[in-house]
């Protein structure tokens, strides 16, 4: 495999985060093929179609699923080429046809104006660090449950947020988010959690001292959504839309974009540019000398 990423690398100029997703889904296959007694050197077109339906069956997007294939459909062509394979058990997996997901997101005042609706009892400083955090960084509802003290760096102000896989990715964390953060931690852990912190503790509890659950998280932001008219499309995923979103609005760019959100699949990208459309056509606009 290394030799594939290098061959990838030097003659056909690919990127660093290419390579990266390369290498991951190779080592994915190669996990899978593992557990089932099999190698990447004894796959055949069975283990390729069943590693496909595999996929689907955790609810692997569309788009996710075809560049999984792909890169080892291209990790096999290499390997014919290079004398060690006579097949690609990937040869015969079609390419299934993306289904554009709909983006819904806040507006700018309803998200801001969604921050201001926690109180201030121990309660309302949890959940305003839990919307700022979430607004905030983009992290994904399973990313925010997973989140441990030992996670966060409130002296530096950024965070690593670790999916399901174990992959990580360190987004910072903005003023509003910064601030909450540390109100919460000092001034309503405690008294939540019943005990004073250690860095393998989950950050966000219940009354109960307990980690919050997506379906907690879910209520709460349905409780919220409600006082301002969004009580149906509230949910984490528009939390983390509005935040892609509201970033392109504001003359961000798809490839940091991509970094702060962890999202492999450059069509994830896309369909945000889709509901920027106008506001980037206008930048184009002003900004270009031949626009």
């Amino acid at each position: 495999m290394r030799e594939f990423l290098e061959y990838l690398k030097n003659e056909k100029g690919k990127a660093e985060n290419t390579l990266i997703a390369y290498e991951r889904d190779i080592k994915a296959f190669e996990k899978y093929l593992k557990e089932r007694g099999r190698s990447l050197k004894t796959c055949n077109d069975s283990d390729a179609v069943s590693y496909v339906l595999e996929l689907s069956n955790q609810n692997k997007s569309k788009a996710t699923i075809n560049r999984k294939a792909s890169s080892l459909r291209n990790f096999y062509d290499y390997q014919i080429e290079m004398g060690r394979m006579s097949s690609n058990p990937f040869v015969k997996v079609k390419s299934m046809k993306n289904d554009r997901r709909q983006v819904d997101y806040l507006s700018i005042e309803d998200a801001a104006k969604l921050m201001t609706l926690p109180g201030d009892d121990k309660k309302g400083i949890r959940d305003r660090a839990l919307l700022e955090f979430m607004y905030g960084t983009g992290a994904r509802v399973t990313e925010v449950v997973r989140l441990k003290f030992e996670d966060l760096n409130m002296r530096m102000n950024f965070v690593t947020l670790k999916d399901v896989n174990e992959e990580s990715r360190i987004v910072p964390l903005g003023r509003y988010a910064a601030e909450a953060m540390a109100e919460y931690v000092e001034n309503a852990y405690a008294d939540l959690s019943g005990k004073v912190y250690e860095d393998d503790d989950f950050v966000f509890v219940n009354f109960r001292g307990e980690p919050l659950t997506r379906q907690g998280i879910w209520k709460i932001l349905k409780d919220y959504g409600a006082k301002i008219n969004a009580a149906d499309r509230m949910t984490p995923q528009i939390l983390r839309d509005s935040f892609a979103v509201h970033i392109l609005q504001n003359g961000g760019d798809l490839k940091t974009l991509q970094e702060l959100m962890g999202f492999e699949d450059m069509t994830v990208g896309i369909a945000y540019l889709a509901v920027t459309d106008i506001h980037v056509r206008d930048v184009f606009k002003k900004t270009h000398p031949r626009a």
